[in-house]
């Protein structure tokens, strides 16, 4: 059985929604990070065979995230991409797609990661192809919502879905807030504390400002 190894790895900062990065499409932050990576790595970008990524609000953003991604931080126009859709999942399956690559004999090196702008997502314009504006108003839909924040077959929100869980399990709000004040603390300490920093390839906007830190932890 062949040994997979991952070599390096390399991410963005996490911008709030709407925040520092909202000008950054999910195609741009997906090939700072795959550069950054590859640099670490100490290999040519032409010696990636492939390249898969997880984006799960993909509309707006072109024909196949993942292969705008490979061609955007140098890989060979001979090398594959494919982008998954495994909606929160879809980063770790990009990961063990790409090890399943490598144990086929499809790839010896593979780019793989994750990347999302939720900042970017459009609004549609839905049933007006054919026709359907000829006379009256028509609403927009919201793209986060639809394809990323509202169960597709109930019609509900994450939010609504949560609590669906918390009580099923009889969890209340008081220890949400508990874990969530918990897990957002380890979060502040951790950044503090430098333990993020190896991990993040920073982000120059266009005006010149440079992004290295999470947005979010406060």
């Amino acid at each position: 059985m062949t040994d997979v190894v991952i070599v390096s790895a390399a991410r963005t900062p996490i911008g709030k929604f709407g925040g520092a990065l909202k000008s950054l499409t999910s195609v741009e932050l997906g090939t700072i990070a795959a550069k950054a990576a590859i640099k670490r790595a100490g290999i040519s970008p032409k010696s990636v065979d492939q390249a898969i990524f997880g984006n799960v609000l993909q509309a707006g953003s072109g024909q196949n995230v993942a292969r705008q991604i490979a061609l955007s931080a140098g890989l060979d126009e001979s090398s594959c991409a494919m982008t998954i859709n495994e909606v929160c999942g879809s980063g770790l399956k990009a990961i063990r797609l790409a090890q399943t690559a490598i144990c086929m004999g499809d790839a010896q090196i593979v780019v793989a990661g994750g990347t999302e702008s939720m900042s970017n997502v459009p609004f549609y314009a839905q049933n007006v192809r054919f026709g359907g504006l000829r006379y009256g108003n028509s609403a927009l839909v919201d793209g986060l919502k639809k394809d990323g924040l509202c169960d597709a077959f109930t019609g509900k929100e994450m939010g609504v879905t949560a609590e669906n869980v918390a009580a099923k399990f009889g969890i209340s709000r008081e220890q949400q807030d508990a874990f969530a004040l918990k897990s957002h603390q380890k979060a502040v300490f951790a950044q503090n504390n430098g333990d993020f920093d190896a991990e993040i390839t920073p982000v120059q906007l266009y005006d010149g400002t440079v992004i290295n830190r999470d947005e979010h932890p406060r």
